[in-house]
């Protein structure tokens, strides 16, 4: 099985902890989003571990438990933007913080396994597309030999997040307009040898030099672990999403980030409610199992072709 790490939150950044925790007691357990009192029990074991992809805007925390990950294959999705805290709150200094800690991390475990991904990219009076190419071409610079790939998408709005957004006063571009700016980001990645592609975008950005990516992303995991995979593209993913399938271990409303783009929050107050509930020892992300819950052993196999080893959790 392939673990993300999470789109639901920043594991990373604020779990490192309880991350940890649950890798050196072989399980977690992860609730179901559409109902709570559904939970499944998932075990860690490196058996059936294929990969784990983590997914950070902050990886500091994760550093000091690097050597303790050994048994496991595993690859970063960083996130740097250059986007003041009017847009991301909470994510600490890039040039101070982020970005030296994303170095280290390349140099530890080396720039195939750190995508860096400039995401997402919306447009206002501030952020315009002048903005963004100054930005990400300083980013790519600082960066490179440190990473080989770059992912971009174009901010989406949802339901969750488009309180938000109207505050930013966002515009939107045509498409001939993103594919011009977007062949620019392409000339800057090449430029410091990065290839660049993009996520879950509906817009075909090929002739600019951008393809659509897979950030659960099978060669890349056949190439880390020198194996093929018998894994299927993720149907639970939109329609332009490339990635295959996965487990997410996070929960939403739970990343303190803030960032005003996140479809993954309702709100900053049902973040802190969530957050009041974290435990490092629990099974479950920020939350315990209540007695009404029906906890089911899930499943758990490795994809690696070749491999039989299948067993349900007891």
């Amino acid at each position: 099985m392939i673990l993300s790490v999470s789109r639901r939150t920043d594991i990373p950044a604020y779990y490192s902890e309880w991350f940890m925790n649950r890798i050196r007691e072989g399980y977690v357990c992860v609730k179901n989003p559409m109902n709570i009192h559904q939970v499944s029990r998932i075990s860690l074991s490196p058996e059936y571990v294929d990969c784990i992809v983590f997914w950070t805007k902050n990886a500091v925390p994760m550093l000091g438990h690097l050597d303790e990950l050994s048994a496991y294959p595993y690859y970063f999705q960083y996130t740097v933007t250059g986007y003041g805290r009017d847009v991301e709150p909470h994510v600490p200094d890039k040039k101070k913080v982020i970005l030296p800690s994303f170095m280290e991390l390349s140099d530890r475990i080396g720039a195939e396994r750190v995508i860096w991904r400039y995401d997402p990219i919306l447009f206002t009076k501030k952020y315009t597309p002048e903005y963004h190419l100054r930005a990400f071409e300083q980013i790519a610079e600082t960066l490179r030999g440190y990473t080989e790939k770059c992912v971009i998408s174009f901010v989406d709005v949802y339901a969750k997040n488009a309180k938000n957004m109207a505050s930013l006063e966002k515009y939107d571009m045509t498409d001939e307009k993103l594919g011009e700016f977007s062949g620019k980001l392409a000339e800057i990645a090449g430029r410091n040898k990065m290839t660049i592609a993009s996520c879950a975008e509906k817009i075909d950005l090929q002739k600019y030099g951008i393809v659509h990516n897979s950030c659960i992303d099978r060669e890349l995991i056949e190439r880390i672990i020198d194996m093929p995979l018998k894994v299927k593209k993720d149907k639970t993913q939109r329609e332009e999403c490339g990635c295959v399938e996965s487990i997410d271990l996070g929960s939403y409303n739970t990343c303190p980030h803030g960032c005003v783009y996140c479809y993954a929050n309702y709100s900053q107050e049902s973040v802190k409610n969530s957050c009041r509930k974290y435990s490092v020892t629990s099974p479950v992300l920020c939350g315990e199992i209540e007695p009404e819950d029906k906890v089911t052993d899930r499943k758990v196999k490795s994809l690696a072709d070749g491999q039989l080893t299948f067993r349900l959790e007891t």
